[in-house]
């Protein structure tokens, strides 16, 4: 039993080198799980998170859920249907305080270079970019994030 299962693991090893060599040449982009995994979320029902401790984090955080439960859109600020945009979220949450919001803003900005490049020169544009709407509500989780790594 130990022959055989020395032999398998042999052969095993050899199929993974074999695979590895033999796909090496094939380009592949990496794969984000957050756009394949879905979960049957109902978001009006789910209580927000228990927010960060510091005020653009909290804020973040804040735009985020509200994302989740009314809903996103692209060029425009706001849709018939009430759903926002990432600098109309922020700043609806923001409840009027420009500094606090200018700072989320500028959070959010660097975040979404430093996942998708420099290729944009505002939060708007990049908004207006996206095809769908898990893209700006997981970069606005991760910007809250990043704040909250801050202390900010």
């Amino acid at each position: 039993m130990t022959f055989v299962n020395t032999a398998m693991s042999v052969r095993l090893e050899e199929a993974a080198v074999a695979y590895e060599v033999n796909t090496a040449h094939i380009d592949t982009e990496p794969v984000d799980l957050a756009d394949l995994l879905t979960l049957p979320l109902t978001p009006t029902l789910q209580p927000p998170p228990t927010p960060y401790p510091t005020p653009v984090a909290a804020l973040l955080q804040r735009a985020h859920h509200r994302l989740l439960t009314g809903g996103w859109c692209k060029n425009a600020m706001v849709d018939e249907d009430g759903a926002l945009c990432l600098f109309g979220a922020v700043r609806a949450e923001a409840h009027r305080d420009l500094g606090l919001e200018m700072s989320a803003i500028s959070v959010l900005l660097e975040a979404i270079r430093s996942r998708f490049g420099d290729g944009f020169e505002s939060v708007p544009a990049f908004n207006d970019s996206c095809s769908d709407r898990q893209t700006p509500i997981r970069i606005l989780g991760q910007a809250a994030d990043l704040a909250h790594a801050r202390d900010l």
